[in-house]
């Protein structure tokens, strides 16, 4: 996650500023520095005091820094000074990510864990309207299921977890099938194992999963 707010927490410490001296003898161009710039801007050079054009006075090559003329003879009379140089990594951490960090409606409902999703109010449709015959998935976890002509829908055995919820609605003129292939499916209120229930006409039903083999469905179902 991208960092966001203040301060920064971090188990990485910023290195300082680098900085190189030489000795100019008239007659030598190429100097060696201890960390290559990745441009001529990215650190001051300096002879005698006087600050070089890093335009038309010198020239890069990995850490070969090249003078267009030969720096004058002086102990260390030439010094370099990194003003870009690398720093460790900022590691944000996990404490660091408050609630108060984080704006307005920057989290998505995709983005929510399943437990998460059940909190939230409105309830999303799964997918596009179902035409033909569909195996309910735990994709569709708090979401309802629209049903649409032709549709038919099946709840799977050993799919889903206790407190998993899906509803379905039927956008038709008729009747849709719900097969229940989990072990056990009862209509709420009673106490009869269904192999199938029909959703009425414009009808909507929850299903609520006991456990992975046992689910309870309410709704304009019979």
């Amino acid at each position: 996650m991208s960092y966001i707010g203040t301060p920064i927490d971090t188990t990485n410490q910023f290195q300082s500023l680098q900085g190189k001296r030489f000795s100019g003898d008239a007659s030598t161009t190429a100097f060696t520095l201890d960390v290559a710039p990745s441009s001529v801007f990215d650190i001051e050079v300096f002879v005698e005091n006087v600050r070089q054009d890093p335009n038309s006075a010198y020239s890069l090559s990995g850490t070969t820094l090249t003078f267009s003329a030969a720096p004058s003879s002086g102990t260390n009379n030439i010094y370099v000074i990194h003003q870009a140089k690398a720093v460790g990594t900022i590691e944000v951490l996990d404490s660091a990510i408050t609630t108060a960090k984080i704006n307005d409606n920057a989290v998505s409902f995709a983005k929510l864990d399943s437990t998460n999703q059940s909190f939230v109010k409105s309830i999303p449709q799964s997918g596009s309207a179902k035409t033909s015959s569909y195996t309910l998935t735990t994709s569709d976890i708090g979401s309802f299921i629209e049903v649409g002509s032709s549709g038919a829908i099946t709840i799977p055995n050993s799919t889903f977890s206790a407190g998993n919820a899906i509803s379905l609605f039927n956008n038709t003129t008729g009747n849709v099938t719900v097969t229940c292939s989990i072990t056990t499916a009862y209509i709420a209120g009673t106490n009869t194992d269904k192999s199938s229930v029909t959703l009425a006409t414009r009808g909507v039903a929850t299903i609520l999963f006991i456990s992975g083999t046992v689910c309870a469905i309410s709704g304009n179902v019979s």
